[in-house]
């Protein structure tokens, strides 16, 4: 979803410069880690591009400790999830998962929690803020879908989701609801417990288990290429930092500039599209027609 007031973005990268992000294959497979800019072109929008509104996301302390913050949420993702019940995997997330039925590709490392790059059909994917498409209880771990937890939401707050459905999405797939005052929050039906997304809040770390596997898409690769992402985030740049010590070359594709445009490691530096990116990089490596 664009704003307005983005300036027209390059939609693809110069011919020189898709050569030199082909020539990292020689060496072998690479390892890819992917940022909300790597769904925009499925209808959600990012988080620091230009144009983008001022945001100060929910963290996990207000979600635990203030329902007022857990009514904003769910409302928000009952909103949000009628507002982008079509949105699908994009061109980008479709090149992907054909460069690593390839080989081309160790594994797909996200930042995102739409899960879009598995329904792409990439296989070794390592989530690491989590997905949101599953919900947990937090007393007994329970599991659910997101869907069935938004239904019990509908009997429990009839019509809501239709009368705010003009509610500006955010970038985690959300709506800004501004009346939730009167919303009944879902809650466990197995242990009466408080139900949260699986997926890493601010002020909360990624789990150990999910970092090692990220870590092992980077540490089998050849090169790493960073993927619409401006890579504010400390975990994202902990996978560079290690793919530098290996001396690995780094590539960065985003509209707009990142923490680490200036590092000696970046070889490459595209600023154009993802998806457009990576669908002519599947053609010029064979992997697509």
């Amino acid at each position: 979803m664009q704003h307005e007031d983005r300036p027209a973005p390059s939609t693809t990268a110069p011919e020189g410069q898709l050569k030199a992000l082909a020539s990292l294959f020689d060496r072998g497979p690479a390892a890819l880690l992917t940022g909300a800019g790597m769904s925009t072109d499925s209808g959600i929008p990012d988080y620091r591009g230009a144009g983008t509104p001022p945001r100060t996301p929910m963290s996990i302390d207000q979600f635990t400790h203030d329902e007022a913050y857990r009514r904003r949420f769910w409302a928000g993702a009952r909103v949000g999830a009628l507002r982008l019940e079509d949105v699908r995997p994009n061109s980008g997330h479709e090149a992907v998962a054909a460069l690593e039925a390839a080989g081309h590709l160790t594994g797909v490392i996200t930042q995102n929690v739409d899960g879009l790059h598995g329904r792409a059909g990439t296989t070794n994917i390592a989530e690491l803020h989590g997905n949101g498409a599953t919900i947990r209880c937090v007393p007994e771990g329970h599991r659910f879908s997101r869907a069935e937890v938004l239904a019990w939401f509908d009997v429990a707050n009839p019509g809501f989701a239709e009368r705010n459905d003009g509610a500006r999405i955010t970038p985690d797939g959300d709506a800004d609801v501004a009346d939730t005052a009167g919303v009944r929050v879902p809650i466990c039906p197995a242990c009466g417990g408080m139900l949260r997304p699986d997926v890493v809040y601010f002020g909360e770390h990624v789990p150990r288990e999910v970092f090692a596997h990220a870590a092992e898409i980077v540490a089998a690769a050849s090169s790493l290429i960073i993927a619409g992402s401006s890579l504010a985030v400390n975990t994202g740049v902990r996978l560079m930092h290690r793919a530098e010590a290996r001396g690995l070359p780094v590539a960065v594709i985003n509209r707009g500039p990142t923490q680490i445009d200036r590092r000696d490691s970046v070889t490459v530096r595209i600023e154009a599209g993802t998806s457009e990116t990576f669908a002519l990089l599947a053609r010029l490596l064979g992997v697509v027609g």
